[in-house]
């Protein structure tokens, strides 16, 4: 196409913008046109984005709304995975509680498209959730519910493969108690929730480990280890010696108790049969209670240490003080003799060593009726123990402090303790005359003394370890001694209360004991129920039985504790100043 030197010139130019004119005015105006639509369209889109967000908040208001166990059940597994507890740890550092992860499988029932089908499926990895209950659960309208907590690794993967729309898992927090049995009354149980229900467990809770898991503070990384005064090595010991012992006596239960005399502390403390905390279901059972601070026995004889330390810091009796035991008592239609009557004039030592129930009772009517109830009560007998086990009893006091009732409690008779109770008391008697709560907590010679209280004079305290090394040595306590230890104790065999009266051939054996006598730094109190005559033996006396079991028991914890034995001490040697 040839273009001319015309298409070029002014005029034709002219002529062409006024023939485009038309065009681009009606752009403009279509331009103009779209501008004016705009607001119209914001509108819309504001509407829009207002249904949107109301739709969502109507949304949320109906999950607030919804059904309470799918809210709560939801929330109650978070904070289930949530919660921990501190690890326990002996006075040494070993383990005795942790938290292990576990599984635990869960149900969402309203996406569950087969009610039977899960139900079947199931129940062929865990049996327990084939019954009717758990079938009306999963038929229910709840959006979260538990079917099992703490399951295996081995179930989890097997019902994971079964590939039932709606069933799910969480991990948790499980305690675990790596010892078993081996301190399970002294550690005590948390529940599938991380919640304790017994033992230091619980008296943690109480501490503040409820309040940190309540508000989401209780994480493994927050929690420091919390130590126990226990040795686990004595505890051992102790567990041991106690079970063998029945296995020999053919007791029924135990009870042993290990305390450092200076502060208190609880070194070891059991009580057979146990439980393992790993299968909280065994704590329920009854012959499993915590006997050693849950159960009040008659003590026997062992109380004639108190009723002998009372008279001698009344002040109205003396060790050269005599008393005739020539004769039984009888008053009240009651008849009070001695075991092993020696029929003849006792000084206190006597008394003491030949265990005489005869002599500790006149002691007793000397120093006065009103003055015993006082001491008891003064030392700790009379009211329940307190430490921080939850599981704790109080005793069993006479309705009416009368004369044959101050006779018969001051040899152990019509009064019921705590083997804790028992061994507390115990040990202001050998201290130095400081009566010193107890602790399962780690407390030093100074701490304790703070809260301590003198319940008799040190001079009378230093006749008491004098009379109980004497008793080790001439009386029934010499299957007591453990060479190089300066062991010194006082029996107690009590018989047995079986509907309403006392059974002669059901006794409760206990041998209250400290060592060395010296300077007494630990003592050890063991408890046989109802022990049994070894084959070609009449007695099964306390001596016979609870005594040697405390030999054995500090014969092997003395070296543990760091206790020097005096191998150049002659084993008769009743050398204790006072």
């Amino acid at each position: 196409m040839s273009l001319a030197a015309s298409d070029f010139s002014p005029l034709a130019a002219s002529a062409r913008s006024r023939a485009q004119a038309p065009r681009v005015s009606a752009v403009v105006s279509r331009s103009m046109a779209e501008d004016a639509g705009t607001p119209g369209r914001v509108v819309v889109v504001m509407a829009v984005f207002a249904l949107l967000y109301g739709l969502i908040a109507l949304r949320l208001i109906d999950l607030g709304m919804s059904d309470e166990t799918s809210s709560s059940g939801y929330i109650g597994a978070q904070q289930a995975i949530l919660a921990a507890r501190p690890d326990l740890v002996d006075r040494n550092g070993e383990l005795l509680a942790t938290d292990i992860k576990a599984p635990s499988v869960y149900a969402e029932p309203r996406k569950i498209v087969d009610v039977d089908e899960a139900i079947d499926k199931l129940s062929s990895v865990l049996p327990e959730l084939g019954s009717d209950a758990m079938r009306k659960r999963l038929e229910s309208d709840a959006g979260f519910i538990w079917l099992k907590r703490e399951i295996t690794p081995l179930q989890r993967e097997a019902i994971h493969r079964l590939g039932i729309p709606g069933i799910g898992f969480l991990t948790e927090n499980r305690r675990f108690y790596p010892g078993g049995p081996t301190a399970g009354h002294i550690v005590g149980i948390a529940n599938v929730d991380e919640q304790g229900i017994a033992g230091l467990e619980k008296y943690l809770d109480g501490q503040g480990i409820a309040d940190l898991q309540h508000f989401g503070f209780a994480t493994d990384q927050a929690l420091k280890p919390v130590r126990l005064s226990m040795d686990l090595r004595v505890q051992h010991v102790v567990r041991d010696e106690l079970s063998k012992a029945m296995e020999r006596y053919k007791a029924i239960a135990s009870v042993g108790i290990v305390l450092d005399v200076h502060t208190g502390e609880v070194m070891a403390m059991s009580s057979l049969p146990d439980y393992d905390p790993n299968d909280p279901g065994e704590a329920l059972k009854p012959e499993n209670l915590n006997r050693a601070t849950a159960g009040v026995y008659e003590m026997g004889s062992v109380f004639k240490s108190f009723s002998i330390a009372m008279a001698l810091d009344s002040g109205k009796v003396t060790l050269d003080s005599k008393y005739d035991a020539t004769k039984p008592i009888r008053i009240g239609g009651f008849t009070i003799h001695d075991f092993h009557g020696t029929r003849r004039v006792l000084t206190v030592p006597e008394i003491f060593v030949h265990s005489s129930n005869i002599g500790t009772a006149k002691m007793t009517l000397d120093v006065g009726i009103d003055q015993q109830e006082k001491f008891f009560k003064r030392i700790g007998l009379l009211d329940k123990v307190d430490t921080e086990l939850p599981e704790v009893a109080a005793p069993l006091l006479p309705r009416k402090w009368s004369e044959i009732t101050a006779m018969t409690a001051s040899y152990g008779h019509g009064i019921s303790v705590s083997p804790m109770q028992t061994a507390v008391a115990g040990v202001a008697l050998i201290n130095g005359g400081m009566l010193i709560e107890p602790t399962f907590f780690p407390r030093t010679a100074t701490e304790a003394a703070k809260g301590a209280k003198r319940v008799i004079s040190k001079r009378v305290s230093d006749m008491m370890r004098y009379l109980f090394r004497l008793n080790a040595v001439e009386g029934s306590g010499r299957n007591a001694r453990v060479a190089g230890y300066m062991v010194g104790g006082k029996t107690g065999t009590a018989d047995k209360v079986v509907d309403g009266r006392y059974a002669h051939d059901r006794r409760r054996n206990s041998f209250l004991a400290a060592f060395p006598m010296d300077d007494p730094q630990y003592l050890v109190l063991v408890v046989l129920d109802e022990p049994k005559p070894e084959e070609g033996k009449y007695y099964a006396t306390a001596g016979m039985n609870a005594a040697p079991t405390v030999s054995k028991i500090i014969a092997r914890i003395a070296p543990m504790l760091g206790v020097v034995p005096h191998m150049s001490e002659d084993s008769d040697t009743t050398l204790v100043s006072y």
